[in-house]
């Protein structure tokens, strides 16, 4: 679903936000640091996820805002920064995987309730049987 990219300071890139507070790709400027990335950057793509100020460790960036993530970049150490990026496309299909995978588990349960139903109803059946076969009560 999603891809992670290292690309030099200043990135070449223009952020905003959507109704949510999550930042993406407006538009990658021509003879930026993200542009020469063999479109490993697009127009549109979500930031998931950027560089701590310092060090390895990422954070997530989901519903944080334009103005968080730009000075995230802006403060980190160092000549590089690496985004977590996501397209429209491979976001849905994230959803889509993840709703198959709901579904699949869904119609499972409703497998395992209809079997314990007929294993019940069996049950019920069979004993029943074994008292029509004899008396009850004491003698």
């Amino acid at each position: 679903g999603a891809r992670s990219v290292e690309t030099r300071k200043p990135l070449g890139l223009i952020l905003d936000q959507n109704g949510d507070g999550d930042v993406y790709v407006k538009e990658v400027t021509a003879g930026g640091n993200a542009a020469g990335m063999s479109g490993q950057v697009q127009k549109g793509d979500v930031i998931q996820m950027c560089s701590a100020t310092f060090g390895g460790q990422m954070w997530s960036t989901r519903g944080a805002g334009l103005d968080r993530v730009t000075r995230a970049i802006e403060v980190r150490a160092g000549p590089t920064v690496t985004l977590v990026l996501q397209s429209k496309a491979e976001q849905r299909n994230f959803l889509a995987d993840i709703f198959a995978g709901q579904s699949a588990a869904q119609e499972r349960r409703v497998e395992e309730a209809e079997n314990k139903a007929r294993a019940l109803e069996d049950e019920v059946k069979a004993e029943r049987k074994e008292a029509a076969k004899g008396f009850f009560g004491l003698f």
